[in-house]
């Protein structure tokens, strides 16, 4: 464990949640019901923080694939979980990436908060298993001083080989903001646009086409799928169409 960092650094004034009353309290249930639906229809692992008791308040199964412990250990665990299974030098990436995060989300008006998301990936360890996860969190419940209560977080494996590369969005812009360590200020950018083209080898790869059956269906030489394929993996910084279909997945490019 990295001594430096502590639990209480992720639950930053930043962030301060007030007390809920039981009215208030009397929401969780619907509300984890809602992401339990959800669940039963995603892939990912799926987790809920609440940000007043300073804990999860619900944790999907199949979290056990990527640290070996079952949701109700995770869920009793919190966020030691991190201590346990990320890498110290990550253990500091996330503590970063949670302060600067939330600076940025209460820059952010109002009305526009709960659109926003912030992705990233780390590695989770589990024995001699490490696994580059791509991980996004997004308000679930707001509290009344406008603070997260509540954060709905997926995880599912990166599209990428490194850690790092922190992502914020804002629901309805076409621009996102990615967080530059070395400068350590967000920087504005733009999306990458993909052609049709590009979508539909894409999609068609998902359902297992091989190039020359996507050529097929398409109306199109094999010679002009394979180089919009070379262009396609150059502008996602790929190098497969596996890395490609994941990292459209990961940041809505589809």
């Amino acid at each position: 464990m990295n001594t430096d960092i502590k639990v209480d650094d992720f639950f930053i004034p930043d962030n301060y949640v007030e007390g809920y009353t039981e009215e208030e309290a009397r929401l969780l249930t619907p509300i984890i019901n809602a992401v339990k639906a959800f669940v039963r229809s995603t892939h990912q692992c799926v987790y809920v923080i609440d940000y007043y008791k300073k804990g999860f308040v619900y944790v999907s199964e199949n979290i056990i694939y990527l640290c070996g412990r079952s949701a109700l250990e995770v869920k009793e665990m919190g966020y030691d979980l991190y201590f346990k299974h990320v890498p110290a030098k990550e253990l500091s990436m996330l503590a970063e990436i949670n302060e600067t995060g939330f600076a940025f989300f209460n820059n952010v008006p109002l009305p526009e908060r709960m659109g926003c998301a912030i992705k990233y990936d780390f590695h989770i360890t589990n024995g001699r298993k490490t696994h580059l996860i791509h991980h996004t969190l997004t308000p679930l419940v707001m509290s009344s001083n406008g603070h997260i209560w509540l954060a709905l977080c997926t995880m599912t494996q990166s599209a990428r080989n490194t850690p790092g590369k922190i992502m914020m969005r804002i629901e309805k812009n076409s621009e996102y903001y990615e967080y530059n360590f070395a400068k350590k200020r967000w920087i504005r950018m733009h999306d990458v646009n993909l052609t049709e083209m590009e979508k539909d080898i894409l999609h068609l790869s998902t359902q297992g086409y091989t190039m020359a059956d996507i050529a097929e269906k398409l109306c199109k030489s094999l010679d002009t799928i394979k180089a919009c394929k070379r262009v396609l993996f150059a502008k996602l910084e790929v190098k497969n169409i596996a890395e490609a279909i994941s990292y459209a997945a990961n940041y809505n490019l589809l």
